[in-house]
């Protein structure tokens, strides 16, 4: 069976998409049935869109590229064509209900991404009823999506919450101490700024969280990260009892031969799109587009990325959640508990 895949091994969005790639290759490793086929998008919607129909002319299963807008070139493409993709890099919610029949996302939308910190936030028992969270947002389509479900689900949760920039240069929206928090969701450079903007001020908020803080190497591009919280599609021993493919310790030992270090996300979420698109066909008898979605809007199941469930009729993933992480001496961890020190 081949396999092919449009990803950015160039271009603004190579780093994640070379993260994408290892994780497939490593995945492909352990899957000798399987033909790998990885054309570079170059982080180019016109190069997704002739890259995928060069590909489909040829493979059996299709897989899309990383970023919420090269995901809704390959979705467009797919719906045109009468083709079926699996969705592993973006998560955009217009992007993953664009054309229900057509894609197969396996990642959380952008409206739940920061669900786990707005919990966590909420439930912080040393902040106090007039404390403030601050939204910075980025300039994209997925910063604008992923912030308002931030506010949604701070207004549910009773968090007042205020949104800062990207238009204007931001200002802190408190000028006292621990009376404040700050959510970044933007690109991994804004991210990276915004966190530096955080905390150069005279009253730093009390915590930091962005989404770019939820890879590695977030890490060397801030400098120190201890104590930032990042928001991640999986982090390691958070998935549970695997159902659908190889366990997330078979994984994790053929991505270190093949990259020579662990995954992020990118890696593990492209490795179980895959896995997922065998399956459900397998499952389907048949590589026939609506057969295969047929299956895979029926099925329930748990991968190493963690739950899968997609909503036959709008195309969004509902069974799978993103994970907060907190860093420590160098590294992001799992979800912190327990009181919250400054950032």
């Amino acid at each position: 069976m081949r396999l092919g895949v449009c990803l950015s091994l160039s271009g603004r969005y190579a780093r994640f998409g070379a993260m994408a790639a290892a994780g497939l290759r490593a995945w492909a490793g352990m899957r000798p049935d399987i033909e790998l086929i990885v054309e570079d998008d170059r982080s180019e919607p016109q190069l997704v869109r002739a890259g995928l129909r060069r590909l489909a002319t040829g493979c059996d299963l299709l897989l899309g590229p990383y970023s919420t807008v090269l995901t809704r070139e390959a979705c467009a493409v797919a719906a045109e064509d009468g083709l079926l993709l699996w969705n592993h890099g973006g998560a955009g919610d217009d992007v993953q209900g664009m054309s229900p029949g057509h894609m197969v996302s396996v990642l959380t939308p952008a409206s739940r991404y920061t669900e786990p910190f707005i919990d966590w936030l909420s439930r912080e028992p040393h902040r106090g009823p007039a404390a403030v969270l601050a939204v910075l947002r980025g300039r994209g389509q997925f910063g604008r999506q992923v912030v308002a479900g931030a506010r949604s689900a701070a207004e549910r949760l009773g968090l007042k919450a205020v949104l800062l920039g990207p238009e204007a240069a931001p200002r802190a929206p408190v000028e006292h101490p621990l009376r404040w928090d700050l959510l970044c969701a933007g690109s991994f450079e804004e991210d990276v700024e915004a966190v530096g903007w955080g905390r150069s001020l005279p009253w730093p908020p009390r915590s930091i969280c962005a989404v770019a803080a939820g890879v590695r190497e977030f890490g060397s591009a801030v400098g120190d990260p201890a104590g930032i919280q990042g928001l991640a599609q999986w982090s390691p021993g958070d998935a549970g009892t695997v159902d659908v493919g190889r366990s997330e310790a078979q994984f994790l030992r053929a991505y270190r031969t093949v990259a020579g270090g662990e995954p992020d996300y990118p890696a593990v979420q492209a490795a179980a799109a895959a896995e997922l698109a065998v399956h459900c066909t397998a499952i389907a008898g048949s590589i026939d587009p609506a057969s295969v979605w047929r299956t895979a809007s029926r099925l329930r199941a748990t991968t190493l990325f963690g739950a899968f469930a997609v909503d036959p009729f709008s195309g969004l993933q509902t069974g799978h959640r993103t994970v907060m992480v907190h860093w420590a001496e160098g590294q992001p961890a799992g979800p912190r508990r327990g009181a919250l020190a400054a950032a």
